[in-house]
């Protein structure tokens, strides 16, 4: 059953409270001399470098302790401590610092990703970068920059099409790598290093697209309600749902989705 106006009204503060406690937590760690393990060991190596900091489980561990206490029936899904089984549908999908390796290096392109999934999708989505001061929220409602709507831009065509990618280290395949040259042969522009922060510039108007392939589920599930509230569009890259992660597309524009579906698919 979908939410109310109201019912997001008050989720939509709760979710701004847990980004306060975040941010509170986070921000002392930021731009400093700490410590950063590699959490890619655990994997062999076969995930690469994938570094966490305190200020990630930090961050996590605040917004956990606040769910806990004033929604002690939902579920929790976070990248640091893993997943919490709840009694209710709902789910808090949560990413405390989106883009670590930004943080580690003391650029602002990061984020404190945080989502609520009802059981079958996202319905309301956070991302938070605490250093600039900047808040975006999504949901049926529509989305926001620290309160104020946000849309995306029209776009004709992915030649006039400004493309974001995190890094083309996520292409791990030779399919997906052949796959996003493809798109961004095409495209007007293309950047690199955005993680969260390039959704939310698709989001704002200023970015046109973002294509990215190994995504995990905490990576993407805040940032679906931020795009649809502003009136884009993100799919899987055959066109279903995102909300797993793995490949994903996003884009401002219609026509430059169907555009870019095409292209990896071709």
């Amino acid at each position: 059953m979908p939410l109310s106006p109201d019912e997001i009204d008050t989720l939509t503060a709760f979710a701004g409270t847990l980004a306060d406690a975040a941010r509170a937590a986070i921000l002392p760690y930021f731009r400093t001399a700490m410590a950063v393990d590699d959490k890619g060991e655990q994997w062999g190596g076969a995930k690469g470098y994938d570094p966490v900091t305190e200020g990630d489980r930090a961050g996590e561990a605040a917004i956990r302790a606040l769910i806990e206490a004033h929604y002690p029936d939902h579920g929790i899904l976070g990248e640091e401590f893993g997943p919490k089984k709840g009694a209710s549908p709902f789910t808090w999908v949560l990413d405390p610092i989106d883009g670590t390796r930004a943080f580690i290096t003391g650029l602002p392109l990061w984020g404190t990703l945080i989502g609520l999934n009802d059981g079958t999708r996202p319905v309301l989505g956070v991302m938070d970068q605490g250093f600039t001061g900047e808040r975006f929220t999504g949901s049926a409602a529509g989305s926001f920059l620290n309160g104020k709507p946000i849309r995306t831009r029209a776009c004709p065509s992915l030649g006039a099409a400004r493309l974001m990618a995190t890094g083309p280290y996520l292409f791990r395949t030779a399919q997906t790598k052949a796959a996003f040259e493809r798109v961004a042969a095409r495209a007007q522009l293309l950047r690199f290093g955005g993680d969260c922060y390039a959704y939310c510039m698709v989001a704002a108007g200023h970015v046109d697209a973002v294509v990215e392939s190994s995504l995990e589920t905490y990576d993407i599930q805040a940032l679906i309600p931020i795009i649809e509230g502003a009136g884009g569009v993100v799919t899987a890259w055959d066109g279903g749902d995102p909300q797993a992660g793995g490949n994903v597309v996003a884009a401002g524009d219609r026509r430059v989705h169907a555009e870019i579906l095409a292209l990896i698919n071709s």
